[in-house]
């Protein structure tokens, strides 16, 4: 290189140089983009509180709860009735033959001309329909009772038929077959069966039994801890 030479044939010779040499051209620096941040998990969300169990929007359920002092009252009066009921019907079959003179006396007192045998067939008569009446009243009861107990709108209504019907039944057997010594107790008994039946009907009427009945069923609120429901 002569000092006339220009810097642009200075460059070149230099690089020719350089080329020559195999020494290798200073390398572009690169730029970098900054390193992404360190990965965090997102944090968890919290629980959400467990709802309580005692709050007034709790689901209803059924219990079995003790009715009131009407019904059980009225209960125990017609199991009573139907008791002394049994005991009257069984003591009218036991005395049966023991009262069949009594019985064709009372028919034979309608019509005295009659022969015996048709006076016995109509004592007969009478004596199996007063004791089927008393039987069929006892069986009526057993039924409305069920029913009244299974909370029935139309169990009192039955009772009251029933009532009213064994109290025909009664007036029938003191006419002509609870006669004379042998009838004096069943006399008694059925009385004791009507009073009871009575009571019961009178027990049942009570305004506690009357809503006891429309409820149908006995429902509270569930509670924390509450035992499980008596369906």
């Amino acid at each position: 290189m002569t000092p006339s030479d220009t810097p642009s044939e200075r460059r070149v010779g230099s690089n020719e140089l350089t080329r020559r040499s195999g020494a290798s051209a200073p390398q572009a620096q690169v730029r970098r983009s900054p390193a992404p941040p360190a990965y965090e998990p997102p944090a968890k969300a919290a629980k959400p509180e467990r709802p309580a169990l005692h709050d007034k929007a709790a689901a209803p359920v059924m219990v079995k709860m003790p009715p009131p002092a009407a019904v059980r009252l009225a209960q125990i009066s017609w199991v009573l009735s139907l008791v002394v009921g049994a005991i009257a019907v069984g003591y009218l079959f036991i005395i049966r033959q023991s009262i069949d003179p009594d019985v064709e006396a009372i028919v034979r007192g309608v019509d005295s001309t009659r022969p015996a045998e048709t006076v016995s067939t109509a004592a007969d008569i009478v004596f199996w329909c007063v004791f089927g009446a008393l039987v069929t009243v006892l069986l009526v009861q057993i039924t409305s009772f069920v029913s009244f107990n299974n909370r029935r709108n139309n169990a009192r209504w039955w009772m009251l038929g029933t009532l009213l019907f064994f109290a025909a039944s009664v007036l029938a057997a003191r006419q002509f077959v609870a006669v004379g010594e042998r009838g004096i107790p069943l006399d008694r008994l059925l009385l004791i069966q009507l009073g009871l039946s009575a009571l019961g009907m009178l027990f049942a009427v009570i305004p506690s039994a009357l809503r006891w009945t429309a409820r149908k069923h006995d429902i509270r609120r569930g509670t924390t801890g509450s035992p499980a429901p008596e369906l």
